[in-house]
């Protein structure tokens, strides 16, 4: 009786042993999976859904520029670009020599010296930060953020283009020429009638220099960027003028009639890239270059715990025969996007407007005196 009993609890026995051979292996693989995982995931910070994330403070800034120039070469050597850097710290330093807060007051007219504020001098070089050396990637220095057209330079403009350009010339510029301490758009219309026609930096609505985009480029200062990403949303927010864009996961463009300064942008992501799509811009877009039928195609991919590149593509059928692509970096930093007080008591726009008309004034002035009325 007992040897029966024997036998028949050794089938239950072996039962237990092979179920937990079996879990052991199971156990096994699952770690296996994991560590695998891991070690394919552990080189990028990742959000609890496994989409790279992107959030975080970026330093956007570099003295790359948009297009090539020189001899046409595609990258600089090591060496070409630690002198760029070093004429960079140079030319900064200089800039920021003359603090004397007691010199005098610039020549009438301007002092001769290049910049913004109509050559009456301008801030030290204290307040700028272009960036400090050209960008790397793959332990090269491209000369240039466009990469297509592959001379790394902007598609040619199509005619209707080229006649608008022409148009502001024979119109005496446009609101960007420079005032030359003369009203020489009297008398007018002109470029200061009223604060509608200035763009839109002047009126503290957006950043210069299309630093909010699309496409985001590096400009003089306030280049850093905050990123804050959710499953449904990713809004990037520009340090110059606190711009805000907010990109809709998945989402649908705005109805046509719907048009925006920064566009409508959405996005979705193709791997590890996030790529976004933004169209219904206004007439006026951020990237002065651009009309309302612009489209921008973003990609922002990290290279590493610390690096997005951030790659994007331009199509105008308005403006450019073909499209054109340019990347460059963006460096995570410790450092926050701090508040942007924007003219500094907002009294720039009353100098502005109130100079024109003192301009204005003493042309008509000088045609009344020429014609001896």
């Amino acid at each position: 009786m007992k040897t029966e009993q024997a036998h028949a609890r050794r089938p239950a026995h072996r039962f237990n042993l092979m179920t937990f051979v079996q879990l052991a292996f199971a156990a096994a693989a699952v770690v296996l999976i994991v560590v695998v995982a891991d070690m394919a995931w552990g080189d990028i910070p990742r959000t609890t859904n496994g989409k790279p994330d992107l959030s975080g403070y970026y330093d956007t800034a570099t003295i790359t520029p948009m297009q090539r120039g020189g001899d046409g070469a595609e990258f600089l050597s090591e060496e070409q670009a630690e002198q760029n850097a070093e004429r960079t710290a140079f030319g900064l330093a200089a800039g920021s020599a003359n603090q004397d807060p007691d010199r005098e007051a610039p020549p009438v007219g301007g002092d001769g010296s290049g910049g913004a504020a109509g050559n009456v001098g301008g801030y030290d070089s204290f307040w700028v930060d272009p960036g400090e050396s050209n960008f790397e990637i793959d332990g090269k220095y491209p000369t240039s953020i466009i990469i297509d057209p592959p001379n790394g330079r902007f598609p040619s403009y199509t005619e209707a283009a080229r006649e608008r350009f022409r148009s502001r010339v024979r119109l005496g510029g446009d609101y960007g020429r420079r005032n030359n301490g003369t009203a020489w758009w009297y008398p007018g219309p002109g470029p200061y009638d009223n604060p509608e026609v200035r763009p839109y930096p002047d009126r503290c609505l957006s950043g210069f220099g299309s630093t909010a985009g699309p496409p985001m480029l590096s400009t003089l200062y306030n280049n850093h960027k905050r990123i804050v990403q959710t499953p449904g949303a990713v809004m990037i927010l520009t340090e110059m003028v606190h711009d805000a864009r907010i990109v809709r996961i998945d989402g649908e463009h705005a109805p046509d009639d719907v048009r925006r300064w920064f566009g409508d942008s959405i996005g979705w992501w193709e791997d590890d890239t996030l790529v976004v799509e933004t169209t219904n811009f206004t007439d006026r877009p951020n990237f002065s270059q651009g009309t309302r039928d612009m489209r921008v195609v973003e990609r922002f991919s990290r290279l590493d715990e610390d690096t997005v590149l951030y790659n994007f593509t331009v199509e105008d059928p308005n403006v450019w025969e073909t499209s054109f692509t340019g990347q460059y970096t963006w460096q995570q930093t410790d450092e926050p996007v701090y508040e942007y007080a924007c003219h500094e008591g907002n009294y720039s726009m009353f100098g502005i407007l109130g100079g024109a008309r003192r301009l204005e004034r003493e042309a008509m002035e000088k045609a009344a005196a020429s014609s001896g009325d």
